[in-house]
């Protein structure tokens, strides 16, 4: 029986059902760990409509975190695109070529598998990513950890071009929220930093095995070029967590001693706000602000030295 259900799921899709997870996983010896955030997806109806979702087509270019057993990788080699998957899981990694090889082996030359951090992947490490074509990131990210892999790759690699990734919705919710709402907050802002994001629906607890305690959701990113000046990023993100390390407080007492008056005077913000309220684009203007005050101040004291020089002569 074991083996007729997995002819069906084998041969009647090209991706993987629930009975090929758990053969894959028995042959592997792999037992999912809440250490990393395993949930495999066991429904090829919900892989389909992650990669349309995502608007994958064939002959571009696809990053994958945290492949696992291969259900979504098989879903994205479907469309013809070529795949880069990054897994921190040394058996699933090693796995994953002989999984496609085996339900997909026309697609094996379009899969590259780096066994490897996300958090710590650079360009150089995805070659066929370094060479500044746009690419886009899809994936069943580890709630754990899928905000910060999100946030470090669109600062590393600036030809990441759109992401639709599936993530706990209550981190969804967190992404894509704006000023003024009570999850509104670091993730959201600086995500907003580098471009457009949205839900993209919802995702039941019974595609997965095992199945989680919560629910999840899919997330649409766009990244705008030239949005904002890059180069702003390191003080523009200081300034962003020190706001909502205390977001009750008021600008002025949350970013005492980082924001100085004239910065408010400068960038036009009431420094009797909270954190809460401001744009992406206020925080970068008060950023800017507080890198010109210096060289306002010292300006201001210049002329000001030149009027009483001419009043002496």
């Amino acid at each position: 029986m074991h083996d007729t259900n997995h002819l069906t799921d084998h041969q009647g899709s090209g991706l993987l059902g629930a009975s090929d997870i758990r053969r894959l996983a028995a042959q592997a010896n792999i037992s999912p760990t809440k250490k990393l955030g395993q949930n495999f997806v066991i429904d090829p109806g919900t892989v389909r409509r992650i990669v349309h979702e995502a608007g994958v087509q064939a002959g571009e270019h696809v990053l994958e975190i945290g492949p696992g057993l291969g259900s979504l990788t098989l879903g994205l080699l479907e469309t013809g695109a070529v795949v880069d998957a990054i897994e921190i899981d040394a058996a699933l990694a090693q796995n994953l070529p002989v999984t496609v090889h085996e339900f997909m082996p026309e697609a094996s030359g379009r899969l590259t598998v780096l066994n490897k951090d996300a958090l710590q992947v650079e360009p150089l490490d995805v070659p066929g990513l370094a060479d500044g074509q746009s690419f886009t990131l899809v994936a069943n990210l580890p709630y754990n950890v899928a905000t910060p892999v999100i946030l470090t790759l669109l600062e590393r690699f600036t030809s990441l071009n759109s992401l639709l990734v599936m993530v706990q919705k209550e981190v969804a919710d967190r992404l894509v929220a704006q000023p003024g709402t009570k999850i509104y907050g670091v993730p959201s802002v600086k995500l907003a930093w580098y471009g457009q994001a949205h839900r993209a629906g919802l995702v039941g607890r019974n595609v997965f095995w095992p199945a989680p305690n919560v629910d999840s959701a899919l997330v649409r990113f766009q990244r705008i070029p030239h949005m904002h000046d890059h180069g702003n990023a390191t003080a523009v993100f200081a300034i962003i967590d020190a706001a909502f390390r205390q977001r009750r407080k008021t600008l002025h007492a949350a970013l005492k001693g980082i924001v100085h008056d004239a910065a408010y005077s400068l960038s036009g913000i009431d420094p009797r706000r909270r954190g809460e309220t401001l744009t992406v684009n206020e925080f970068d203007a008060l950023a800017q602000a507080e890198s010109a005050r210096p060289f306002q101040e010292q300006h201001n004291t210049e002329a000001t030295g030149s009027d009483y020089d001419a009043k002496l002569s």
